[in-house]
Formats: C-alpha cells, sequence, structure tokens
C-alpha cells in the first residue's frame, strides 16, 4: 500500500501546472509548426496540417499526462479522446475569430491577423487548460463518483447478486 502511495505524484498546483502545461503544449505546438511544411511539401498541405494536429495532440497529451498535471504514467483512451475535443473546440474557437475577422475587416494586416488569432489561440489555451486540469486529468474522479451505499442499494445489490444463484438452484432441480 506504501508503494503504490508513494508511486503516486502529488498533483502540482495551478501555477505550476500552468506553467508546464504552456511549456510542453507551446513546445510540441512550436515543433508542430516546424513540422508541417516540410511534410507539406510531399503531399496537400490540408493533410499534412491534420495529421500534425493528430500527431502533436497525442504527444502533448501524453507529456500533460505525465508531467503537466502529475498522474507521472500514460494517458489513458477516455483522457486522448477528452483532449482531442478539447483541441478541437480550440481549433474552433480560433477558426471563427478568424472568419469574424474577415468579415468585419476586408483586407486585415498581417498584425491584425496575428493579434487576434494569437488572442483566440490564448483564450482557447486558457480554456483548454482548465477543461484538462478539471476534468481529464482530475484527481479523485472515481471516488467522487462512486454513490453513496445505503441500506436500500446494499439491499438492492444482495438480491441482484442472489438472483444467479437462485437460478442455477432451480436448474439444478429440474
Amino acid at each position: 500500500m506504501e508503494i503504490a502511495q508513494s508511486r503516486q505524484k502529488a498533483a502540482p498546483g495551478a501555477f505550476i501546472a500552468f506553467a508546464r502545461f504552456v511549456l510542453f503544449g507551446g513546445g510540441v505546438g512550436l515543433a508542430s509548426s516546424f513540422a508541417v511544411a516540410p511534410l507539406a511539401s510531399s503531399i496537400p498541405w490540408a493533410l499534412a496540417n491534420a495529421l500534425i494536429t493528430v500527431v502533436s495532440t497525442l504527444l502533448a497529451t501524453e507529456l500533460h499526462a505525465r508531467f503537466t498535471f502529475g498522474a507521472g504514467r500514460r494517458a489513458t483512451r477516455r483522457q486522448h479522446v477528452q483532449s482531442a475535443g478539447s483541441a478541437a473546440a480550440g481549433y474552433a474557437v480560433t477558426s471563427v475569430a478568424m472568419l469574424v475577422l474577415q468579415l468585419l475587416a476586408a483586407t486585415p494586416g498581417a498584425v491584425l491577423q496575428q493579434i487576434v488569432y494569437l488572442s483566440a489561440s490564448a483564450l482557447a489555451g486558457v480554456a483548454r487548460f482548465a477543461v484538462l486540469r478539471l476534468v481529464v486529468f482530475a484527481r479523485n474522479r472515481s471516488q467522487a463518483a462512486v454513490p453513496v451505499r445505503t441500506a436500500r442499494t446494499v439491499h438492492a445489490t444482495v438480491a441482484r447478486a442472489s438472483a444467479p444463484a437462485a437460478l442455477a438452484m432451480l436448474l439444478r432441480a429440474a
């Protein structure tokens, strides 16, 4: 028991977790931006971007599971799916922001585009951090989801468990 408890790392505080989130997520994002161009020289850009996005999301989720949020172990399939969902939501936020900019300004300059994109990306990043910390990699999630057992639920559980035994006795008697 003590070994299992000593292996489980304490969850870092919000500030440390956010700093790690920026470091790992930003590092993967930066590496991804350098990887898209060479890949896009051999396949269509949209496909290259999609592939890099999938790989970078998988990598970032693993890093966040192991280091950012203090789990110290690999991410589960559920965590990967939830993380991908939060990344897709972030992509939608930045896409909508850029669409709105195009609707409001006929020919926005590069600086304005960068300001809008980076602002939307930062907003999506903060929201994604909150989702990852509070939902995807939340501690004691399974303990909080366990219902409180009362005499009534225990009785129902015992009744359900004894039903197969009663069925077996009837089959033997027949």
